[in-house]
C-alpha cells in the first residue's frame, strides 16, 4: 500500500469516526429530549386526570387530549386500583416495585417496547395518598426519531464518499512534491551528479528534505571527483614504475650481458619494486584512514612514547636524518600525556611529518616540540628547508599533489593527505606555515581525555588559518 492510499484511508477513518461520534451524539440527545418531553406530557395527563376526577367525578374521554394507547390508572397507597380511565384493563403492566418507588417529589419512569409509563404521587383534598400511573405510545416522537436516524445514517454514508474523494485529492496534492523529488533523484546519475533537487515550496519539510538531499549530493560529488582523481593519479603513479621496469627488462634482454651488468639491472628493478611497494602501502594506509572512524581501535597512548617510536623508525631507515624532540612545560601528572588513538596510524602521521621535514631540508634536520595546555596537547614540526610557495599551501593536503619545486625529490604526494586524515580521525587539528627559503612549520593539536576541553581554534591569529586538506 502506497503512502497516498494509506493517507487517504487514515483521513477517511479519522473523519468517519468523528462524524459517527457526532451523529450518535445527536441521535442520543434527541432521544433523551423526546423521552423527557413525552414524560412531561404523561405527568401532565396524570395530574390533570386526577384533578378533574376529584372535581367532576368521571372524566369524559373527549375532554382531554388523546395519546396513542393512553391509559391513566389511579391507585391508593396499598396498590388497589381506584380508577381506570375508561374502565379498561391497563395496557402497561404495573408492578408493586414500580409503585413503591414513586415518591412525592420524584416521579418514576419506565418503558416496555413502545409503551412508556410515568408514575406520580398525589395528595387529594381529603389527605389520601394517590398513585397515578399514566402510560401511552409516543408514536409521533418515535416516528420523528426513526426519520432522524435514517437522515443521520444516510448523511454519514454520503459524507464518507465525499471525504474519501477529498482525502484522495488532498493526499495527491500533498505528495506531488515527493513524486517530483523522486523523479529528479532518479534522473541523477554519475554523468550528471552536479544536478541538484528543486522544490516549488521553499518553506516546508519537503524543502528541508530536498536541501538535505542536495547536501548529500554535494558530498557524493566531492567524493566521486576525489575518487576519480585518486584512481587517475594512482594509476599514473603505478604505471610509471611499471613502464620503467618493462623498459629495463626489454633493454636487458636485447644483448647478452655480464654478471655485473645483470646485477646492476636487477638492482634498478629492485629499486622500482620498492618504490611501488611504498606507493601501494601508502594507498592502503590512506584507504584505511578514510574508513569509518568507529572501526578503529582507539587505545590509551602516551604521546611522548609515540614520538620516540616514530623517531626511531625514521632514523632506522634513514640514518642521516636528524630529529630533535624538545619537551616544554611537561605536565605534573602522567595522565595528561595520554591520548586515545590508533597507535599505528598516529605513528604513520608523525613519521610522515618527520620524513618530510628532513627530506625537504638541506641539513636533513627537523625539530619537534611538545607543549601542553588545558585539555589538549600541541605538537610542532619545524624545519629550515626549502619552504612551500604560498600558492601551493591550499593544495598540499590534497592526495597526489606535488609542488613544482619538489618534483626533483622522490615522493608520491600521499603522506600529508594521509596525515591530515589521521589527525581528523582523532578529532585533532592540523595547520601549516611556510616561507620560501626559510622553512616550514606544522602544528598538530590533539585532545587529552584526562581534561576535556574544546580545541583552541580561536587561539590562532587570523593569518594562521587551519588547513584541513591533506597531501605530501
Amino acid at each position: 500500500m502506497n503512502i497516498r492510499t494509506r493517507l487517504t484511508l487514515l483521513f477517511v477513518l479519522l473523519v468517519a469516526s468523528i462524524m459517527l461520534l457526532f451523529t450518535v451524539s445527536v441521535y442520543y440527545l434527541y432521544d433523551q429530549f423526546r423521552q423527557q418531553e413525552f414524560e412531561q406530557r404523561l405527568e401532565e395527563k396524570a395530574f390533570t386526570t386526577v384533578r378533574l376526577r376529584e372535581d367532576v367525578g368521571e372524566v369524559p374521554q373527549a375532554d382531554l387530549p388523546v395519546m396513542v394507547n393512553e391509559q391513566v390508572t389511579i391507585y391508593n397507597s396499598k396498590g388497589v386500583v381506584l380508577y381506570n380511565q375508561g374502565n379498561q384493563r391497563p395496557h402497561y403492566p404495573v408492578t408493586p416495585s414500580f409503585l413503591s418507588k414513586i415518591t412525592l417529589h420524584h416521579s418514576q419512569y419506565s418503558r416496555i417496547g413502545d409503551l412508556e409509563a410515568v408514575g406520580v404521587r398525589h395528595l387529594n383534598s381529603r389527605g389520601q395518598v394517590l398513585l397515578i400511573v399514566a402510560s401511552g405510545n409516543d408514536r409521533y416522537g418515535l416516528t420523528k426519531l426513526d426519520r432522524l436516524r435514517e437522515i443521520l445514517f444516510s448523511g454519514w454514508l454520503l459524507s464518507l464518499v465525499i471525504v474519501g474523494i477529498a482525502g484522495y485529492l488532498f493526499a495527491t496534492d500533498a505528495l506531488r512534491p515527493v513524486a517530483e523529488l523522486i523523479g529528479q533523484v532518479n534522473a541523477i546519475s554519475a554523468t550528471n551528479i552536479h544536478e541538484r533537487l528543486r522544490v516549488g515550496r521553499q518553506r516546508d519539510e519537503l524543502a528541508d528534505l530536498a536541501s538535505t538531499f542536495n547536501d548529500l549530493l554535494s558530498r557524493l560529488e566531492e567524493a566521486f571527483v576525489l575518487q576519480k582523481s585518486f584512481v587517475s593519479h594512482a594509476s599514473h603513479e603505478l604505471r610509471t614504475p611499471l613502464t620503467v621496469m618493462m623498459g629495463q627488462i626489454e633493454v636487458t634482454r636485447l644483448l647478452a650481458r655480464s654478471t655485473d651488468e645483470y646485477e646492476s639491472s636487477f638492482d634498478a628493478l629492485l629499486d622500482e619494486v620498492k618504490s611501488m611497494i611504498r606507493l601501494v602501502n601508502g594507498l592502503l594506509e590512506l584507504a584505511r584512514a578514510s574508513s569509518d572512524a568507529v572501526m578503529l581501535n582507539h587505545q590509551p597512548l602516551r604521546i611522548d612514547e609515540l614520538l620516540w617510536q616514530a623517531q626511531s623508525q625514521v632514523t632506522h631507515t634513514k640514518p642521516d636524518y636528524q630529529i630533535d624532540i624538545d619537551f616544554d612545560n611537561l605536565p605534573n601528572q602522567e595522565e595528561e600525556l595520554v591520548i586515545l588513538g590508533e597507535e599505528s596510524l598516529l605513528q604513520t602521521a608523525f613519521q610522515n611529518l618527520m620524513e618530510n621535514g628532513c627530506k625537504y631540508s638541506p641539513d636533513e634536520r627537523v625539530s619537534v616540540r611538545i607543549s601542553f595546555e588545558s585539555g589538549y596537547v600541541q605538537l610542532t614540526f619545524t624545519d629550515q628547508g626549502y619552504g612551500i610557495p604560498e600558492s601551493d599551501l591550499p593544495h598540499i593536503f590534497e592526495p597526489f599533489y606535488r609542488s613544482e619545486t619538489t618534483m626533483t625529490v622522490k615522493g608520491h604526494g600521499i603522506g600529508l593527505a594521509l596525515t591530515k586524515r589521521i589527525i581528523e580521525l582523532h578529532r585533532g587539528l592540523i595547520r601549516v606555515e611556510s616561507v620560501v627559503g626559510k622553512g616550514t612549520k606544522f602544528w598538530i593539536t590533539l585532545p587529552i581525555p584526562y581534561r576535556s576541553a574544546k580545541l583552541p581554534e580561536a587561539t590562532y591569529s587570523s593569518d594562521e588559518q587551519i588547513k584541513t586538506e591533506a597531501t605530501s
